[in-house]
């Protein structure tokens, strides 16, 4: 027997959102559909614009043809996905489809060209089109960071019936409220029977796995997720999906390989069946050829645009505390190999002794040694330490091929020792300046976390992976958070 959801349980959207959850996305999708056919347009009129500017004559049948292609942006962008909800507010999937689908009018209109023999001014194809793909995706981001600072209050977000056991259901919980840029929010959950009228962290127990679709309607949710647990085999999932499918309730599905996702997992029918085929992380060969003369070319070309502010910063260090202004400490990387790691330094210069008067005030969980406030940070070096600017150096151990320009936080050797197998894991792959721990809370992280990022890094790493996180490295070192 189910209880009846509380209202304070839910009051974490608007009232507007709760009513309607599917109302705000086709509004949203309205809006990027007359901003996508605005950049077309103006990209249209730039080019017509540009040409007139230099005294081409444009005949009436011409302009309006580029009109037409204007109109055609959006439907050539929809075909390649780029309004479909689940891709809203999701920067990689939502870029990759407006790149697809500009890639592919532009191509469709050149081929089209040729084999009609049709008279088209190239101007279309080399200009309007690239220019019309930089405004569109240049609209599209400051739409996802609009879309993202409303999430942040609560808005415009999809309700979440989370079913699975107790552990992974408050684990999710947990993820989406720290990420709320994701745009989900967890309002019921489904457990197995016998837990209806209990609650997790606030989100109640409303049924079992068999009252799914009933919980769905009672809290009005758009979306449902299943956490790994095997009391959901492919048959009562099927069922599941049976029972959602008239209301058009999203249905996503955690596998048990949580960390790996993207490029390495595909789905095969093998006999009747959908297999899951999970390939094995590339460590070797010509993809990691590659992020090594990215990794070196990378540092080598920042060492000589930041020679001139390093200098700046190693005077000051001088000139405000005694010691020497780098800072070298033995750090654990790939395999296992220790390297000094190089860094401008920050506290005072006996700051490793004063370590063990003050380890009874560490704040962090875990093997680390963290305080908010340590007393041992000079002035200059809160300033440093606030922007990481103090990691600057160790673009010198790049160079050196100790590490890479993204990759796991370098541990220490004390922490290393109390590793687990699992952790260990973290070993295989070059420490990194940055990561996914410096671009999701960086020291407000908890051990867990910082560890699980880690992982997840590990198993899907990539190139492109890799700009994104230099991309988001920015906006997380100038914000300043999590950094102490």
């Amino acid at each position: 027997m189910r209880v009846g959801i509380q209202e304070p349980a839910v009051a974490l959207l608007g009232s507007s959102v709760r009513a309607a959850p599917s109302i705000w996305t086709r509004s949203y999708a309205r809006i990027l559909l007359a901003g996508d056919l605005a950049c077309a347009v103006v990209a249209c009129e730039a080019v017509l614009g540009v040409r007139l500017w230099f005294g081409a004559y444009i005949p009436g049948t011409e302009a309006l043809l580029g009109l037409g292609l204007a109109l055609a942006w959006p439907f050539s962008l929809a075909v390649g996905g780029a309004y479909r909800k689940r891709a809203h507010g999701e920067g990689t999937e939502e870029f990759r489809a407006v790149f697809d689908g500009g890639v592919g009018l532009t191509a469709a209109v050149a081929i089209g060209a040729y084999a009609t023999q049709t008279t088209i001014a190239r101007s279309f194809v080399m200009a309007m089109f690239p220019l019309a793909l930089i405004l569109t995706i240049i609209f599209r981001y400051r739409m996802r960071k609009r879309l993202h600072r409303r999430r942040s209050f609560g808005e415009y977000m999809r309700q979440v019936v989370a079913v699975g056991h107790r552990e992974s259901v408050l684990d999710l919980v947990m993820q989406l409220r720290r990420q709320p840029h994701h745009g989900m929010t967890v309002v019921a959950a489904c457990l197995p029977s016998g837990s209806e009228g209990l609650d997790i962290d606030g989100v109640p127990v409303l049924g079992g796995f068999g009252d799914v679709p009933d919980v769905v309607a009672e809290v009005n949710a758009d979306t449902v997720a299943i956490l790994a647990c095997p009391e959901l085999d492919g048959a009562a999932l099927r069922r599941l999906a049976w029972g959602l499918e008239d209301a058009r309730t999203d249905l996503f599905v955690a596998p048990a390989l949580m960390d790996v996702a993207g490029p390495r997992i595909s789905i095969r029918p093998v006999a009747g069946m959908p297999l899951l085929h999970v390939e094995h992380p590339e460590f070797d060969g010509a993809k990691h050829l590659a992020k090594n003369l990215f990794d070196r070319v990378g540092a080598g070309l920042a060492l000589l645009v930041l020679s001139v502010p390093m200098l700046v910063i190693t005077l000051l260090i001088r000139a405000t505390s005694t010691g020497p202004a780098l800072f070298r400490q033995v750090r654990v990387g790939r395999g296992g190999r220790e390297f000094d790691v190089v860094k401008f330094r920050t506290m005072v210069n006996d700051a490793e002794r004063l370590k063990t008067d003050l380890q009874r005030h560490n704040e962090f969980d875990g093997v680390l040694f963290k305080m908010r406030n340590d007393p041992r940070i000079t002035r200059v070096g809160a300033f440093l330490r606030r922007y990481s600017l103090d990691e600057l150096p160790q673009l010198l151990n790049v160079l050196r091929g100790e590490m890479s320009l993204v990759g796991p936080r370098p541990p220490l050797p004390e922490e290393v020792k109390q590793y687990g197998e699992d952790v260990r894991r973290r070993l295989v792959v070059k420490p990194g300046m940055t990561g996914l721990w410096q671009v999701s809370g960086r020291s407000d992280l908890t051990w867990e976390e910082s560890v699980r990022l880690d992982l997840r890094y590990v198993e899907n790493w990539s190139l492109f992976l890799d700009l994104q996180i230099l991309w988001k490295t920015w906006s997380a070192v100038t914000g300043g958070e999590g950094a102490y």
